[in-house]
């Protein structure tokens, strides 16, 4: 009797570590299964800051490690040739996570069921223009491109803007394309944001990731306000106020905010270049933080639509500082602004309106 009940016993083990076995190699498939591929748009792609982009989202800097990215990539016909060397580039690094590459001229094609559209072509400014030559030939630009992805890009589309104005750019792109809801159509501040974490670095001679929470207000232009008021770094004793630990409000308030500011005009000195691998690289962080959301206690800056925070007007794409979630943007909330702050808001606010009333004027 006792040699049977231990049998049976046994028995019953050896099913149930065996169903137990069952349902962990069933929940380990799931591990193998592949996402579906995020279909991802870069216009200007056979320029410069495109052609250092597509290797960073082909790679997964963008939308992570394990998701597959269809890359489409535009550009006017005269950069066709070049446009064709870089897709035999990406094709001979062979990325893992590339799975299918588009490479046109035509609008309509490259804007068919695209999820994310980084918008990086633009028609920059030349010697002898006057502000209004160089808003007229991007308001044509954006009116195109913006009738494409209202009409061919998949549901729920998220743009990015890069090319400059980068946020009266935007702004056109979303009167042309009035079924992209308004949170989704957002401009580049976040290389301004990096610089401004890493000049904060250099100066306190701690890593970058060591500073959190700067903030760029405002347009992406020389008027841009880059603020350390509610900055941290941390310290052996914690996170401690950028302000406290820099201890030299003179340096903050006027050569931290011109380095930052005066950026890109000291790289194309250095460089003879426009910056092109950082601002790239920015791209991806932009997008990455928005699609997988910011981490916690942590905020970065987005040019996004305003809705009147801080006193700005409505209807601007201006820089605020924002979290993210589930794929959704906020704009950071009840931050004391000192007088200081409210003038620079003010000015570089005043200048997004003057580009709007130039835009439209370009328009009619």
């Amino acid at each position: 009797m006792e040699y049977h009940m231990v049998l049976q016993k046994s028995v019953v083990v050896l099913v149930c570590v065996y169903l137990i076995w069952k349902i962990i190699r069933y929940i380990w498939s799931f591990r193998d299964l592949e996402k579906e591929p995020v279909v991802v748009l870069v216009t200007g792609a056979a320029g410069q800051i495109g052609y250092a982009l597509v290797p960073m989202i082909a790679r997964g800097a963008m939308l992570g490690p394990d998701q597959p990215v269809i890359l489409h990539m535009l550009d006017i016909e005269p950069a066709a040739e070049s446009l064709k060397g870089v897709k035999m580039e990406l094709i001979d690094a062979a990325f893992p996570l590339l799975k299918g590459i588009v490479a046109t001229s035509d609008p309509v094609e490259a804007c068919k069921g695209v999820n994310i559209a980084v918008m990086v072509g633009g028609f920059p400014r030349k010697e002898g223009m006057e502000r209004k030559d160089v808003m007229s030939k991007n308001v044509a630009i954006y009116k195109a491109q913006a009738s494409a992805l209202e009409q061919h890009s998949a549901p729920n589309c998220k743009v990015l803007v890069v090319a400059n104005p980068a946020n009266t750019n935007a702004l056109i792109l979303k009167e042309f394309a009035p079924s992209i809801p308004e949170k989704n159509v957002t401009c580049l501040t976040r290389l301004d944001h990096n610089r401004a974490l890493g000049q904060i670095s250099e100066k306190l001679f701690v890593h970058v990731g060591e500073v959190k929470n700067v903030i760029i207000w405002g347009n992406h232009s020389s008027t841009q306000y880059p603020d350390v008021n509610h900055a941290t770094v941390s310290t052996c004793d914690g996170d401690k106020p950028v302000r406290e630990v820099v201890a030299d409000d003179k340096w903050l308030n006027k050569e931290f905010i011109t380095t930052v500011q005066q950026r890109g005009a000291a790289i194309i000195k250095a460089r003879k270049l426009s910056s092109a691998l950082s601002a790239a690289s920015s791209a991806c962080d932009h997008i990455r933080d928005w699609v997988l959301g910011t981490p916690k206690g942590t905020w970065v800056s987005m040019g996004v639509y305003s809705d009147g925070s801080y006193g700005i007007q409505s209807g601007l794409i201006y820089s605020f500082p924002v979290t993210c979630e589930k794929g959704e943007w906020s704009i950071v909330q009840g931050l004391k602004i000192d007088e200081f702050s409210r003038g620079k808001m003010d000015a570089t606010a005043k200048e997004l309106i003057e580009e709007k009333e130039l835009a439209y004027s370009c328009l009619s």
